[in-house]
């Protein structure tokens, strides 16, 4: 029995032994946890969108908001877009070729109208950049606004990790302006 009882603490001993090692995340100078890169898996870009859909529509439902559909055409300006921002370093609404969002959603035949967009700049998590774009009032009313019933959704992520976010919200019919 007690050869029994040492081979089972032994062996439960060297399993947790095998388990992750948690460690503590470094702290910046505000106390907050420093960002870690976090790598987009190839293939993982449905599983990405819809998890981004998901939340924000579970955020959209807190409020008593009706909820958001993924649009091909929005995705399109979305990723366009994101792209841009990686060519031109710098997270803002403005292409390197002059365009606004308006432009780049009327540019890919979404006959709504634009109600906004999230741009982020971050080595975060699609998750991590929604709940940042909740803490801004501005970013915080363009995943809530009632009028809204489509959502564009898109990245580029560069080989340092870096990933160029940008969020579209749409208005289906209601004319482009």
């Amino acid at each position: 029995m007690n050869r029994r009882s040492f081979l089972m603490i032994s062996a439960a001993l060297l399993a947790a032994s095998c388990g992750p090692t948690v460690t503590a995340p470094q702290l910046g100078p505000d106390g907050k946890p420093l960002p870690r890169a976090y790598r987009i898996p190839a293939g993982s870009e449905g599983k990405i969108e819809y998890n981004m859909l998901d939340s924000v529509n579970a955020l959209r439902q807190a409020r008593g908001v009706a909820p958001l559909q993924l649009d091909a055409r929005l995705n399109a300006a979305a990723a366009t877009h994101a792209r841009d921002m990686s060519v031109q370093n710098r997270p803002w609404h403005f292409g390197s070729d002059g365009s606004s969002p308006i432009d780049r959603v009327q540019r890919v035949g979404y006959s709504g109208r634009l109600v906004g967009e999230n741009i982020s700049e971050t080595y975060e998590t699609e998750l991590e950049t929604l709940a940042a774009w909740m803490e801004e009032d501005a970013t915080r009313n363009v995943i809530l606004d009632g009028s809204a019933r489509d959502m564009g959704f898109a990245w580029y992520q560069e080989s340092n990790g870096k990933i160029w976010w940008t969020l579209v919200t749409g208005a289906p019919g209601a004319g482009a302006v």
